[in-house]
């Protein structure tokens, strides 16, 4: 298996990118920060956000609270081998597969791929659930970055998702 360091980059030009990550297992601020180091193997890391707490959605009730964070950056990395790469370093970080929602290592959605729209087996870009996400919103709006929603032409700023989320005083942010 390729590490993603070396998968799929082409002469694609550069595609601006949003990625969402969560830890509820282990050490889950160490968690994070390993999955941002090895996306910068896929992607030039712009911006990341704070770090924010948020209880598990659709997980089972005593789910430990979510570590939640968001990064913008840049890729030349098609859309379908990007989603491939999440997955190989989610598993690279011990995550495993099996319940939906249940509590898990790591986990790392592609939110945004550019300006577009996709819906494919497999991949739904922008993500089909980011709008209702508080966990995700939040971070995203701390990037403070002029994005709209490719589906509905909202801007991000100005969207509300479901949930109370914590931002980590104590956490502090991860550098890009």
């Amino acid at each position: 298996m390729r590490s993603p360091e070396t998968t799929n980059k082409t002469d694609h030009p550069l595609v601006p990118v949003v990625i969402a990550a969560g830890s509820n297992l282990g050490d889950r601020e160490w968690h994070l920060r390993r999955a941002v180091h090895r996306l910068r193997g896929m992607i030039s890391v712009v911006r990341v956000s704070s770090i924010y707490t948020a209880a598990a959605v659709d997980s089972p009730r005593d789910a430990p609270d979510f570590l939640n964070l968001v990064l913008a950056g840049v890729t030349q990395t098609a859309a379908a081998p990007l989603l491939d790469g999440l997955k190989r370093i989610e598993q690279g970080l011990g995550r495993r597969r099996g319940v939906r929602n249940a509590p898990r290592i790591i986990d790392l959605d592609l939110i945004f791929y550019g300006g577009v729209i996709i819906r494919e087996r497999g991949l739904q870009i922008p993500h089909p659930r980011y709008r209702t996400r508080e966990f995700v919103l939040a971070p995203l709006r701390d990037l403070a970055l002029p994005w709209v929603d490719p589906s509905t032409g909202a801007q991000i700023t100005s969207l509300r998702g479901e949930g109370i989320v914590r931002r980590g005083d104590s956490i502090g942010a991860i550098r890009p």
